[in-house]
């Protein structure tokens, strides 16, 4: 089966680029320069990606893969732009809206446990830790030996050790510390290290 890739742009030197770059490795390709235009053709082929910019005619990206998803699912989208922005980003990887945005310090009960939410950002802009009881619940925003990825453009090694010293190292040393993927750690054993992994960075 013939791999077709459809590039929705309303740059048609953009197009022409993208159409070119796909046609050379054997790419089937397909263009609109708009929002209607793409969902007519997606509507007439099978498609494997679909390459869609952020701003076009008729509605913007981010409402034309909300649509790509509800109606084909199985299509992988990958957003371009030239006028990137974090909010423009999340807003375009997430499958659906947020019912609630949550806050710093928020507080929520499951059952006879509460769980504090820490805003942590760092290794993405929104980033939050969960305090539940003596364990941490980490995410990607401290490992035992360091904090967490900042090599993304959208995130910050600044930002990540200010969230560390400001938020995490404040609490007591027998914390334990549950990161994303890896294993545990203290509170007590990852302080004393800090201002190594600044020096490292």
């Amino acid at each position: 089966m013939d791999t077709r890739i459809l590039i929705v742009d309303d740059d048609p030197l953009i197009c022409r680029q993208l159409e070119d770059l796909y046609t050379s490795q054997q790419y089937l390709v397909s263009s609109a320069g708009n929002a209607s235009e793409a969902l007519r053709l997606l509507g007439e082929h099978d498609f494997s990606l679909a390459v869609v910019d952020l701003r076009i005619p008729g509605t913007d990206g981010i409402g034309l893969t909300r649509e790509i998803r509800e109606h084909w699912p199985d299509l992988d989208v990958i957003m371009i732009t030239g006028y990137a922005s974090i909010k423009g980003a999340v807003e375009a990887m997430m499958p659906m809206a947020a019912d609630h945005r949550v806050q710093d310090g928020e507080r929520f009960r499951f059952g006879d446990y509460e769980v504090v939410a820490l805003h942590t950002p760092g290794h993405t802009p929104g980033s939050i830790c969960l305090l539940a009881g003596e364990r941490l619940f980490s995410g990607d925003t401290l490992f035992p030996g360091g904090p967490g990825n900042t090599a993304n453009p959208y995130a910050s090694f600044p930002t990540i050790i200010d969230s560390i010293r400001d938020k995490l190292f404040t609490l007591p040393d027998d914390i334990e510390v549950l990161p994303g993927h890896g294993k545990p750690t203290t509170i007590g054993r990852e302080r004393p290290h800090l201002d190594e992994w600044i020096e490292r960075g």
